[in-house]
């Protein structure tokens, strides 16, 4: 897919992508999130080799930015249920264009996004209504690795799958993750 080479932000919404879209209470809150590591990993992959991410989410926790602090995600924007205007400041942020932004979503809020992105990309457990209206649908569900599908999918496209497909490749790169 010829879209994903110009790619330099993705913005990522975070419940039913980043996580499974399950929400874990106790009488004090919401206390449990639970994230794949791969994700965790393609996002570390796509800032060290320069594509920029961001997370846009309706929902603000402190679980959520305990994420942000240690992927050192350096956008997002939280609580934001109104996403077109939220990806407009994102995109404004990170100093690139809504055709070289791509958007990972699961459901209706982020329709707006989708329309604003250069490239709608939605999770495998989307609803169809969703997947319809989105440009690339991931093989991959929320929460089990649809961000790292993702990601893998933009380095190949960029020439730079040694990064994830090779020691030699990921070696170069380790060094900057762990800063």
């Amino acid at each position: 897919m010829k879209e994903l080479a110009k790619i330099k932000l993705v913005i990522t919404d975070v419940d039913g992508v980043l996580t499974d879209g399950g929400l874990y209470y106790s009488a004090e809150g919401e206390v449990l999130k639970k994230f794949h590591v791969q994700d965790g990993l393609g996002i570390k992959m796509l800032l060290t080799t320069g594509t920029k991410v961001a997370v846009l989410s309706g929902g603000d926790s402190p679980l959520l930015r305990k994420r942000i602090d240690v992927l050192k995600i350096p956008y997002f924007l939280l609580g934001k249920m109104e996403k077109r205007t939220a990806c407009l400041q994102l995109i404004e942020q990170a100093g690139v264009t809504p055709e070289e932004t791509a958007y990972i979503g699961d459901d209706t809020l982020d329709l707006p996004a989708f329309e604003i992105c250069g490239l709608a990309v939605a999770v495998a457990d989307a609803p169809d209504y969703i997947k319809k209206q989105a440009d690339l649908i991931l093989k991959k569900a929320g929460g089990q690795g649809a961000f790292r599908e993702l990601s893998d999918m933009l380095l190949l496209s960029q020439g730079k799958e040694d990064v994830y497909s090779t020691a030699d490749g990921f070696m170069k790169v380790v060094d900057q993750m762990a800063q």
